[in-house]
């Protein structure tokens, strides 16, 4: 075989490696790149019945750094009884006020579902909120409202939570099981009531489960 027979054949199997490298990653790509590659926000895709009253861009409730992956969706409840979403989204975007704000307290979420049902988004999906330190970096979060102190949520906001959760775990290929507390986070006891009853709980994740599994 000459110099250029050898060269031609060299040429040749690199083409075919090539072509074998590049159906595999295709074929990878096809059974789970799309669970994975949906973990990563590149856009503000919010159900369309979310309310968008995005906070101004501040140190201490919206710092505009980039969300580069979602592993789980977080549920908090606001510990405030009786109060609307509306309300509690411009308790933290008044925490950019040094007067209304003196301690530098640092809080926000993705989103508030209120007492009615209604669903107010204050961060885009791109964008971290300062909910679930340590790990603002990697999740989405949920404030709720709830009408009394014992933390339990209205029917309302539970079937509005229930539905923007699935709705999340669909876009960001995650399970039910990925939905967790604030609590699971960092111990704080956060939903108070699902956190003190976790049969509760488990009952909400099998809900979300109900409606994930109807998209």
């Amino acid at each position: 075989m000459n110099r250029r027979q050898k060269e031609k054949k060299g040429s040749r199997q690199k083409k075919l490696i090539i072509a074998a490298v590049l159906l595999l990653f295709t074929a990878l790509l096809f059974l789970f790149g799309k669970p994975l590659l949906s973990r990563i926000p590149v856009n503000d895709h919010a159900p369309d019945y979310v309310t968008r009253m995005y906070l101004k861009k501040n140190s201490f409730s919206r710092p505009g750094e980039r969300l580069p992956e979602v592993k789980n969706i977080v549920i908090h409840y606001v510990a405030n009884p009786g109060t609307s979403a509306k309300a509690n989204r411009n308790y933290f975007d008044n925490l950019s006020n040094p007067v209304a704000n003196p301690a530098g307290t640092k809080a926000s979420a993705h989103f508030i579902v209120g007492l009615e049902g209604e669903v107010i988004q204050c961060i885009p999906m791109t964008e971290i909120a300062y909910a679930n330190y340590p790990r603002n970096y990697d999740t989405v979060s949920i404030e709720t409202c709830h009408p009394d102190e014992t933390g339990r949520f209205s029917d309302a906001t539970y079937a509005s939570l229930t539905q923007l959760a699935a709705d999340l775990c669909s876009l960001y290929g995650l399970t039910a099981e990925d939905v967790i507390r604030h609590y699971d986070v960092s111990g704080k006891a956060c939903p108070k009531y699902y956190v003190e009853n976790e049969s509760a709980w488990e009952a909400l994740k099998a809900d979300i489960a109900v409606k994930l599994a109807a998209q």
